[in-house]
């Protein structure tokens, strides 16, 4: 359950008793409402946990209230090094990470999350050096891992078993077939990005989620056309750009329009 302003339940109402134990500054009357407040100490805490302090509580912020490692989670001051990399508003990139992120970088099993696409493997195992026939022979023997059709997929960490298979039949190919990390960078990106190989950005990626961050901002600094519509807040340009024709039915520009309205007042009230 994610909690967030103007949430009313006997779950927040245990969060601002949790928070209270944990130092609040003004302490809470816990009533259950989550009201600006609560808002204000949950950001107060995310700030002193290391994580980025968007004032929601989901998986990464529970983690930190029971008191687990969250060394590997996403931080503010990475997203405000982010932004002054990029040129834009911190509330920018936190629209960003609120919006286009998956929320969590990493499986329950520590894993980085990925999700394996076949008829991306299908094209990479030609990209590496296969004939198109050959690539057809092993979609006929493995039809699961390769494809000419998107789909196979079996969700969450399972998806690290079909990236293992396919790594027997291509380890390259596999490795760049998989989307990784917080904002699902594709694998076949690596070499435009800078890194030395698919090997050594699938590395990366598995680190922390400070390195999924890392890829992405690379993604956009080699777009021109991307990064100049992220500087702007042209957000349907943007979005069209890096979610597809399909960002308009899923309204990706509109939540990354009131996302940064969001921010950029918590960010004043910071300042």
């Amino acid at each position: 359950m994610t909690l967030r302003l103007d949430d009313r339940s006997l779950a927040v109402l245990q969060l601002q008793k949790r928070l209270n134990e944990l130092g609040a500054s003004p302490r809470l009357y816990p009533d259950g409402h989550f009201g600006d407040a609560t808002e204000k100490a949950v950001r107060a805490f995310q700030q002193r946990a290391g994580l980025v302090a968007d004032g929601v509580v989901g998986p990464k912020t529970r983690l930190a209230l029971n008191g687990a490692d969250t060394s590997r989670l996403l931080s503010q001051r990475d997203l405000r090094r982010a932004a002054d990399r990029l040129g834009v508003p911190l509330a920018s990139v936190m629209a960003l990470n609120a919006v286009e992120s998956r929320g969590e970088g990493f499986a329950a099993n520590g894993r980085p999350v990925i999700l394996f696409e076949r008829h991306v493997m299908h094209e990479r195992l030609q990209a590496n050096g296969l004939s198109e026939a050959e690539a057809d022979a092993l979609a006929a023997r493995h039809p699961g891992l390769v494809s000419r059709r998107p789909g196979g997929y079996v969700g969450d960490t399972a998806e690290h078993q079909r990236l293992a298979n396919a790594r027997l039949l291509h380890d390259t190919a596999a490795l760049e077939s998989a989307s990784w990390g917080l904002f699902q960078v594709m694998g076949y990106h690596w070499k435009a990005l800078g890194y030395d190989s698919a090997e050594a950005f699938t590395e990366r990626m598995a680190r922390n989620e400070a390195e999924q961050l890392e890829a992405f901002v690379r993604f956009i600094e080699a777009d021109p056309a991307l990064h100049k519509a992220l500087k702007a807040r042209k957000w349907a340009e943007f979005a069209r750009r890096y979610n597809g024709p399909a960002y308009a039915r899923n309204l990706y520009d509109v939540k990354l329009a009131r996302a940064f309205e969001q921010f950029s007042e918590q960010v004043k009230e910071v300042a």
